[in-house]
C-alpha cells in the first residue's frame, strides 16, 4: 500500500520517480503547471510529445488518459501527462477526475515508479473548485492499491491549496 504525503512545492524541483503533468489534450505545453513542466524539463520533452501526438492520440490525449514521456532536464525521470475535465458547473465531473488519478498510478507501476507526485489536476486553468479538486485527489490516491508506488506526493501549488488537500485528507481518514 502507498503512502499519501501533502507538500507544497516548485513540482518541477522534486527527486521523485515520476511527475504527472496536467495536460492539455494536445501535449503541447501551455501555462500553469503545464508550461512550467515543459519549460523545467527542455525540448526533449516536445520532441516526445509530438511523436506521441504522431502515433499514439493522433487526435489528442482524450480526458482521463495518462501517457508517460522521460523528465527531460528534470529531477524526476518520468513526466506521466493527464488531461483533467474542464469543469462545467454539472457536478458530474469527479469520476473523471478521479480516473486521471488512477491511471497516473497506474502507468506509473507499468513503468516501475516507486514514487509519483501530482499538482492539483485540473484546478488552474481548467477551473475545478479547489476544495472539490483537493478531495478528489486524495480520495482516489487513498483508495489505490498500486503494486510499484509506495509514496505519492499531492503537491500543493499554494498555502491554500495545501489547508484544502489537508481538510480533505482529515475528512476523509476521520
Amino acid at each position: 500500500m502507498a503512502t499519501v504525503e501533502i507538500i507544497q512545492a516548485d513540482i518541477t524541483t522534486l527527486t521523485v520517480d515520476a511527475v504527472v503533468n496536467a495536460a492539455n489534450s494536445a501535449l503541447a505545453g501551455g501555462g500553469g503547471v503545464d508550461g512550467a513542466i515543459h519549460r523545467a524539463a527542455g525540448p526533449i520533452l516536445d520532441q516526445e510529445c509530438r511523436t506521441i501526438r504522431q502515433t499514439r492520440y493522433r487526435s489528442g490525449l482524450p480526458t482521463g488518459a495518462a501517457v508517460a514521456t522521460s523528465a527531460g532536464n528534470m529531477p524526476a525521470k518520468w513526466v506521466i501527462h493527464t488531461v483533467g475535465p474542464v469543469w462545467d458547473n454539472s457536478g458530474t465531473q469527479d469520476g473523471l477526475l478521479g480516473t486521471c488519478y488512477t491511471n497516473s498510478i497506474n502507468v506509473a507501476d507499468e513503468i516501475g515508479a516507486t514514487s509519483i507526485a501530482f499538482p492539483t489536476i485540473s484546478a488552474g486553468v481548467f477551473a475545478y473548485p479547489l476544495e472539490r479538486a483537493t478531495r478528489v485527489a486524495v480520495e482516489t490516491c487513498l483508495n489505490a492499491r498500486p503494486d510499484v508506488v509506495r509514496t505519492i506526493l499531492l503537491v500543493a501549488f499554494s498555502a491554500k491549496a495545501e489547508r484544502a488537500y489537508n481538510k480533505a485528507l482529515k475528512e476523509l481518514k476521520g
